[in-house]
């Protein structure tokens, strides 16, 4: 098969390899791609996926292998952010004509979203189902060795966040594939505990740093190295913080698949088992060209041979259930979604809510001023990006969503 990326050279003399043709790839994300190649820890070259674009630190769509030292801010703040998907065996002449109430009864499974300072967190359960204490205890044991050396992490939502999707670009969705057959798929993390983990330990690697700081090109790519104290701590949380993320969707599933089944709405149904539950915002130590390395996909999903991915267009657009090519010119790795093209400001002051509505015909979602930064306009193409890595993945199925949750 025909390689599809293009070497850069930076002005340094480091490499990127870009799977970009056909998409669009801005400057300010390529300068910061660059900045992250340049680094002395980084590990032969870093790759960047068709769904490229700016991020902070590090650049969201971006493969960074890295020896001897992981860089927080590259993980990011949703650590173990990701998908999972769910085939069914309901089809879609199952289904009512009007889908409204089956999009109610998922918001009902699953706490989404959150309310404003001084309100209780709708985004969080007020008393957590017994299914989530019971995961949590499991969990438990080991967040407590991380916050005795930590406390501060211990102020962030731990079990009340556990089976809930969150805000942004958080979703979950009904889709029919190219059979007809209903799939359950959702987007979602590791919620606030995660998020104030990322948060603790980047500003860790900025103090460890400090005094080298000024020779970065970006502090937030400030990292911590193997054989510090704080390495081996930040290594503890962040897989932690990856299992809770896993977790979460497993809980969020199984919550929406009881309730759909209870909901009196749709006859009888099974799930298959042809389910993918896959992070895009981790990192974990793996081996390429002969090394043991540390890779972080930040924005990016494992692409190994054979191994099932998800890679989700916006909510107006299709999804892919993808099988992976192992390609080493990736680091075996592929896009996670279309890839912003808007920042959310820029989405929300140039798309009308009749673009959005327009868009997202023969959708049930939410159609007011409150997702227009999730609209699909403010998103690449899904069909560019899937073409721009041809050479990574191959298609299983093809998914159109029906029904669409934002958080």
């Amino acid at each position: 098969m025909a390689e599809n990326y293009e070497t850069i050279n930076t002005s340094e003399g480091k490499v990127i390899k870009a799977w970009t043709r056909g998409v669009p790839f801005d400057e300010n994300a390529r300068r910061q791609v660059e900045h992250m190649a340049n680094l002395s820890i980084v590990f032969r070259w870093v790759a960047v996926m068709p769904d490229v674009h700016l991020g902070k630190g590090a650049t969201v769509g971006s493969v960074i292998p890295t020896l001897n030292a992981i860089i927080p801010a590259a993980v990011g703040v949703d650590i173990g952010c990701g998908m999972i998907a769910q085939k069914t065996t309901l089809k879609a002449k199952n289904l009512p004509d009007n889908l409204r109430e089956l999009r109610r009864a998922i918001e009902r499974a699953v706490p989404v979203g959150r309310t404003g300072h001084g309100h209780r967190d709708q985004g969080a359960w007020g008393n957590p189902p017994e299914d989530v204490l019971k995961e949590w205890k499991k969990l438990s044991p080991e967040f407590k060795a991380i916050i005795e050396k930590h406390p501060t992490v211990a102020r962030g939502n731990t079990v009340v966040h556990l089976g809930t999707l969150g805000t942004g670009n958080h979703f979950i969705e009904v889709s029919l594939d190219e059979d007809q057959n209903v799939w359950i798929m959702l987007h979602s993390g590791s919620r606030g505990v995660g998020n104030l983990i990322g948060r603790y330990f980047i500003d860790l690697a900025k103090k460890d740093m400090q005094t080298h700081l000024k020779d970065l090109p970006d502090k937030d790519l400030a990292y911590l190295s193997e054989g510090t104290k704080h390495f081996a701590d930040y290594v503890e949380a962040v897989l932690w913080a990856q299992t809770f993320a896993r977790v979460n969707r497993d809980l969020m599933m199984r919550h929406i698949v009881e309730t759909l089944r209870r909901d009196g709405t749709l006859p009888p149904f099974e799930v298959t088992e042809q389910a993918v539950n896959c992070h895009h915002n981790y990192v974990q130590k793996e081996f390429h060209f002969h090394r043991d390395v540390w890779v972080t996909r930040k924005g990016a999903v494992s692409a190994k041979f054979g191994e099932l991915g998800i890679i989700p267009g916006s909510m107006g657009a299709k999804s892919y259930i993808v099988r992976g090519l192992g390609n080493p010119e990736s680091f075996a790795s592929c896009a996670h979604g279309a890839g912003r093209t808007m920042s959310r400001g820029e989405a929300k002051r140039s798309i009308s809510l009749e673009e959005h509505e327009q868009d997202t015909v023969g959708v049930e979602c939410r159609k007011d001023k409150g997702v227009i930064d999730e609209s699909p306009r403010a998103y690449k193409n899904i069909d560019a990006v899937m073409t721009a890595q041809s050479d990574l993945v191959e298609i299983v199925h093809t998914l159109k969503q029906i029904i669409c949750v934002k958080g």
